[in-house]
Parts: structure tokens; C-alpha cells; sequence
């Protein structure tokens, strides 16, 4: 029998290094694959264990947060004393109460007290410094709006004319 091959030698030594190297790179793969899923168990087991831990110091925090409960008042607070009926006033608590003429004596001293008032003031405003004084302000403010008016007229009558100039410009130099 002879041996003859339809493909060279070198070729079949090409194959068989590439397949060796595809088993040893399919073998690195599969030990690295376990070693990330054993490390990834680890890490899961230590991510429960803390979890488990956690929920530990949860529960006890709860249970020490609702074991002293506050006790309940059963009467409300209030600020006020409406609605309550009001306690009896006994006689030096009471104010004291003034004897009719002695009232009408004071209101119409304090009455006459106003009226004096009231008559001086008057009599004041009504004297002839004050009366000439506020003659001389009004004749002031009526000669400074007088002033104004006409200060108003003449910048009003300015923009008239130079806008009757300025369309008539125009006029002409079209």
C-alpha cells in the first residue's frame, strides 16, 4: 500500500496546532468560568450573610422604636377657657362700681376738656398769621403752575413746528 497524501505535511502539522491551541484556549475559558461562578457564589453568600445582618439590626431597631409607645392623653390641651363656665367672682376681685354722680361728673368734665380743645385748635387755625400764610402758598403754587403751563406750551408748540418742518422737508426732497 502506499502512502500518499492529497494534502502536505505541513498543512496537517498547521491543523493540529491550531486544534491544540483551541483546546487549551476552550480549557482557560472553562477554568476562568468557574472560578468567576465560584468567587460570584462567594460574594453572594457574603452579600445574604450582611443582608441577614442588616435585617437583624432592622428588627431590633424597630422593636426598641415601638416598645416605649407614648401614652395616650384621654383630655385635650386647651389653650383657652371658652365655653367653660366662668368661675364665681367674689366681691374684692370685682371692680369697683362708681356712684352715679360722680359718673356724670366725669364724663362731663372730660367732655368739657375736648370741647376746649377742640375750640383752641380752632381758634388757631383760624388766626389771621396762619389764614395769610396759606393765602401766600396758594398764590406760590398758582404762579409755579402758571410758570409750568407755559413752559409745557411752548416745548409742545417747538415739536409742532419741527415736525410740520420735518414732513415738509421731505416734501421737497421728493
Amino acid at each position: 500500500m502506499v502512502e500518499e497524501w492529497s494534502v502536505p505535511g505541513w498543512a496537517v502539522v498547521a491543523a493540529a496546532a491550531a486544534l491544540l491551541a483551541l483546546l487549551v484556549l476552550l480549557l482557560v475559558l472553562a477554568v476562568s468560568g468557574a472560578r468567576a461562578r465560584s468567587r460570584a457564589r462567594t460574594e453572594l453568600a457574603a452579600a445574604r450573610a450582611e443582608t441577614d445582618g442588616l435585617r437583624e439590626r432592622l428588627d431590633a431597631l424597630e422593636r426598641r422604636v415601638a416598645a416605649p409607645a407614648a401614652p395616650t392623653r384621654t383630655e385635650e390641651f386647651v389653650i383657652t377657657r371658652a365655653g367653660e363656665p366662668e368661675p364665681e367672682l367674689d366681691e374684692a376681685r370685682r371692680a369697683p362700681a362708681v356712684p352715679a354722680p360722680l359718673f356724670a361728673d366725669l364724663v362731663l368734665r372730660e367732655s368739657v376738656v375736648q370741647a376746649a380743645s377742640l375750640a383752641a385748635g380752632v381758634r388757631r387755625a383760624l388766626a389771621p398769621e396762619v389764614r395769610n400764610r396759606i393765602r401766600f402758598e396758594v398764590r406760590r403754587e398758582i404762579r409755579r403752575s402758571r410758570k409750568q403751563r407755559r413752559a409745557d406750551l411752548r416745548a409742545a408748540r417747538r415739536d409742532w413746528e419741527a415736525r410740520r418742518r420735518g414732513t415738509l422737508d421731505e416734501g421737497s426732497a421728493a
